[in-house]
């Protein structure tokens, strides 16, 4: 009997990504509270790839402590621009916002993943991208945002590049499912490793 996988998330971006490679894993919400950690790493300037980290670890110690014989995925993504990051939107008047302070520029999204088992880490990686926003006209953005519609909330940034939100951009480098939110290349290499997944 294979190791059990759990995903410590209620991200169904990453639930998604999971099944469609082909890894059975039960979908978990870890409940922690991200704010409280967020808080603590900005008061120290921690690098947002570090918090991304740390976001992810914390999910996945969650879970895994409750479930001591599973291996737990935790993920997380920061976005920064200009050493700023960023938190998903809280409304449509944020998103609007954020939107409105990335167009013509280019930011970073760094997914972590940290997978835990027995209530410790066993494996993490942070995967990253570069985009850069094409200079949208108001009226493209109030539309984008109409059709979105509260799924601009559900996202660092307030888009989703897999749907609508790729006619924002002029250009993407990097790992494309770092932009989905896990470095999902990396978790199945480790899955392979521990015979979790066929070589």
């Amino acid at each position: 009997m294979s190791t059990p996988v759990i995903l410590a998330s209620a991200s169904e971006a990453r639930a998604t990504m999971l099944r469609e490679a082909g890894v059975e894993a039960e979908t978990m919400p870890a409940r922690i509270d991200e704010d409280a950690i967020k808080e603590a790493y900005r008061a120290e300037d921690v690098a947002p790839r570090d918090l991304a980290d740390a976001l992810a670890e914390a999910k996945a110690r969650r879970v895994s402590a409750m479930h001591p014989g599973a291996l737990v995925i935790g993920s997380d993504q920061v976005l920064v621009t200009e050493g700023e990051v960023f938190d998903k939107p809280r409304d449509r008047d944020e998103a609007r916002a954020q939107l409105m302070h990335l167009r013509g520029g280019s930011h970073e999204l760094l997914s972590a993943a940290v997978i835990s088992t027995g209530g410790a880490p066993v494996w993490r990686h942070v995967g990253a991208a570069r985009l850069t926003m094409r200079p949208f006209t108001d009226e493209f953005l109030d539309a984008y945002l109409d059709a979105e519609g509260d799924a601009v909330l559900s996202t660092v940034g307030g888009y989703r590049i897999e749907g609508r939100g790729a006619q924002l951009f002029s250009r993407v480098s990097g790992d494309y499912f770092s932009i989905l939110g896990m470095p999902l290349l990396e978790v199945l290499g480790f899955l392979r490793a521990r015979k979790v997944l066929v070589e």
